[in-house]
């Protein structure tokens, strides 16, 4: 009978917490997990430019950085406008 009670009081503590904190927790956990994806894909990206461009390039070190700051950033737009056309069509 008391585990009953209890349940029936986890359940109203439930229904009562604020959708605006609930939103908010459901933000930083997505948030959290974004940058270690984006902090995965970094490592692979600077791994394939150490391993694979490095060697096409002779005294590469600055160019080498170069490379990665471009690869990176065609990433990022090709995303972002992959998103946004995404969006777009679940808008319409």
């Amino acid at each position: 009978m008391a585990s009953k009670k209890s349940e029936k009081k986890k359940k109203e503590e439930i229904k009562t917490l604020p959708s605006q904190v609930v939103k908010q927790m459901l933000t930083l956990a997505t948030n959290g997990f974004g940058l270690v994806a984006a902090l995965a894909w970094n490592s692979v990206i600077q791994e394939f430019v150490n391993s694979y461009l490095k060697q096409w390039i002779p005294g590469s070190g600055l160019i080498t950085l170069f490379l990665y700051a471009i690869i990176v950033t065609l990433l990022a737009v090709l995303v972002t406008l992959q998103l946004t056309k995404l969006l777009k069509t679940l808008e319409e």
